[in-house]
């Protein structure tokens, strides 16, 4: 059994890390990602590993 790549997901506006994790194999679309520590809300894709931002939530 081969160990799978674990990343933790940043967050986009302040850069810290968020409570997510994601695994190579793991897809999201249209995740509403929340980051504790700064308290905004961010729209996201995950593909093989890759974040990508489309819509920050500035408040």
């Amino acid at each position: 059994m081969l160990k799978q790549e674990i990343k933790w997901v940043r967050c986009p506006v302040c850069g810290n890390k968020t409570r997510l994790q994601i695994r190579e194999d793991t897809e999201l679309k249209n995740f509403p990602l929340y980051c504790p520590k700064c308290r905004q809300e961010s729209l996201i894709d995950v593909k093989d590993l890759q974040v990508t931002v489309i819509k920050r939530e500035v408040d």
